[in-house]
């Protein structure tokens, strides 16, 4: 293995596999055996739908602002807030008016995240 393939930047928009998650909704994937990264960009006001997956999910909001939906309630969230999912919880995520960028980190890999497509991978 070449070493050097294991190293990315948030910022490079042409690394990882690409996915459309919906309207205003656009991610990046970097998957490797144990855990998963998603580098999901919101436009304003954009929002996702609310799901449920058996993997446990950490986020961390990069930029902008928004409203956190877990369980059956909603927490506004800013630049450097973070939070954990257990699996099995309902969860989403709705945009301010400047947008946001969140990373999302995944154990184990969401399989069907592995790859390029449109919609989230509840389906």
């Amino acid at each position: 293995m070449d070493v050097a393939q294991e190293f990315y930047n948030l910022n490079d928009l042409a690394q990882g596999l690409q996915r459309d998650l919906a309207p205003g909704l656009k991610t990046r994937i970097f998957v490797g055996d144990h855990s998963m990264l998603s580098v999901v960009s919101f436009e304003p006001n954009a929002e996702g739908q609310v799901h449920s997956h058996s993997e446990e999910q950490w986020g961390v909001l990069l930029e902008g602002s928004g409203v956190r939906f877990q369980g059956e309630q909603a927490f506004p969230v800013k630049a450097g807030d973070f939070w954990r999912t257990p699996g099995e919880v309902p969860h989403g995520f709705k945009a301010g008016g400047d947008g946001a960028r969140v990373l999302d980190i995944f154990s184990p890999p969401r399989e069907a995240y592995r790859k390029a497509g449109t919609g989230f991978a509840s389906e």
